[in-house]
């Protein structure tokens, strides 16, 4: 058996094929997992539990499927779906996780996190970060009006997609430094993330040993997550027919 990881789906009723092959993958290769782990920016937006939105619904269906058929499921919070909740671990049967999370994957000891804490380059992003992710903000967000949510859910997204045309992507990207500080403090062996859709395993010299960090690629154009077994991890990509 092995671990399947996951993240960067960006799920959204405007993307049907994205959900098709999603739903395929739960049906497929997830189907036989030890364990599925999310690692975030699982949806678009995420404006609360109490979302009707049917396309999220029947998301929220196929997960639970997988978890009522023995598959382990994990969750961990990305930028676009920070307002996961109580609620949506109940329609799932999800565990969420704390960013980062250290775990144990056939003897190797791995770190997971979502990556948007990595990319410290970006100040004002980590600024951003540092509010969205504070319990007060997110009360007082959560008690507004739904459709006062998702107005302001399109306008983020909208302001993030213009910023993104004018930033340097390298400052978008994880901090080498920030990286090898996260594997040291976590003597993890590996250190593996979404968030910077660069799908890539990169070799890191940490002076006295030798690291890996694994980046998961986003599902836009096709999917993609690692295959995790008793020989090790494999990155892999599923065309999208």
């Amino acid at each position: 058996m092995a671990t399947f990881l996951i993240s960067d789906l960006h799920l959204e009723a405007d993307r049907p094929d994205i959900a098709a092959q999603f739903f395929e993958f739960l049906e497929a290769e997830a189907r036989d997992a030890e364990a599925l782990y999310i690692l975030g920016d699982l949806f678009e937006a995420w404006v609360g539990d109490d979302d009707p939105n049917p396309h999220y619904a029947a998301c929220k269906q196929a997960i639970r499927a997988l978890a009522d058929s023995g598959v382990p499921v994990f969750f961990m919070h990305g930028n676009r779906d920070f307002l996961i909740g109580d609620g949506f671990a109940a329609d799932t049967g999800a565990s969420i996780l704390p960013d980062p999370t250290l775990v144990d994957l056939f003897g190797t000891k791995v770190l997971l996190s979502h990556g948007d804490a990595l990319c410290t380059d970006d100040v004002e992003y980590q600024k951003v970060r540092v509010m969205t992710r504070d319990p007060d903000w997110q009360a007082m967000t959560l008690a507004k009006p739904l459709d006062e949510r998702i107005a302001i859910a399109r306008q983020a997204r909208e302001e993030s997609m213009a910023r993104g045309q004018t930033i340097d992507m390298e400052i978008m990207d994880v901090n080498q430094g920030a990286v090898e500080q996260a594997l040291r403090d976590s003597a993890a062996s590996v250190l593996l993330h979404g968030h910077t859709h660069r799908p890539n395993v990169h070799e890191i010299d940490l002076g006295d040993r030798f690291a890996k960090r694994i980046v998961l690629g986003d599902w836009y154009e096709q999917g993609s997550y690692v295959k995790w077994d008793e020989n090790g991890p494999e990155l892999v990509a599923i065309p999208r027919t």
